[in-house]
């Protein structure tokens, strides 16, 4: 399978148009006609991903967020004074590596939807960009599930994530409409409410629409951006194998550790 092939393949089962306008998705950097050898399945196209890759005979860097969004001024070795995706794309070229991702576009496969509920045993019943309608394709997930108070939900998503989520709304509140949105939440809060979810379970979310939303009686849960949307670099890894990648020569990237919570005695 050549690298183009590849990549109309993905493109096929995850297609330009469900991506905004804004976003960057398919082939950034590479040779459409190399011959893929293996493929690392990752969040984040980063210098450190590249080098896994690169270790384990890849020569295919499979991400769900783009390396650059606009392209950088100049592509060139790591700096302070550029931004990442300038040595990123830099350093693929030169070990030949070729970075393809699936943004917004995965973000509203059926896969995705089912994604992030699934780790807690629970089934979307429609997106949440298109709740009147189960069979579009759409951002985030709404759900049912049996009553669960808010703080017994983020002990369950502590688990299931593996970290340390922030929570708003009271802990002894009951919720059994929970709505999930992978990666940072924006104006989708509001989607929430008209939908009837009672607790929100994202990525990332600012300040005042958390407290905004809680003061409203919603729970909000946010699990860190990158602990939201790790579980869909599965997806990709399951979309490389069903279309003809060898299993034994697709690769998932563990998340790497990018920021932490310091706990009492950490530290002197």
């Amino acid at each position: 399978m050549l690298v183009r092939d590849l990549e109309s393949s993905l493109l096929a089962r995850f297609p330009r148009g469900d991506a905004e306008a804004w976003d960057h998705v398919g082939l950034s950097v590479g040779d459409p006609d190399a011959e893929v050898r293996g493929v690392m399945c990752s969040l984040d196209a980063t210098l450190d991903s590249l080098r896994a890759a690169c270790s384990l005979g890849c020569n295919v860097l499979l991400t769900h967020h783009p390396v650059y969004i606009s392209a950088p001024d100049s592509f060139c070795p790591s700096s302070a004074e550029r931004p990442s995706s300038s040595a990123v794309v830099y350093e693929a070229a030169r070990l030949g590596v070729s970075v393809i991702s699936l943004h917004t576009n995965l973000d509203r496969s059926h896969e995705a939807r089912a994604s992030l509920p699934g780790l807690l045993g629970m089934e979307a019943r429609s997106s949440l960009e298109h709740p009147s309608d189960p069979d579009a394709t759409g951002l985030g997930s709404l759900c049912t599930c049996d009553p669960i108070t808010l703080g017994d939900l983020a002990v369950r998503l502590r688990y299931s994530f593996e970290t340390v989520p922030t929570v708003w709304g009271d802990s002894g509140m009951t919720v059994s409409r929970p709505a999930f949105l992978g990666g940072s939440l924006g104006d989708f809060g509001e989607l929430a409410v008209r939908a009837g979810a009672d607790v929100v379970v994202t990525g990332e979310v600012g300040y005042h629409r958390a407290q905004d939303l809680s003061l409203r009686g919603m729970g909000v849960v946010a699990l860190g951006h990158d602990r939201s949307e790790q579980p869909f670099c599965s997806i990709l890894a399951d979309a490389c194998a069903s279309i003809g990648v060898p299993a034994e020569h697709v690769y998932v990237n563990p998340l790497p550790t990018q920021w932490w919570v310091p706990t009492q005695g950490d530290f002197a």
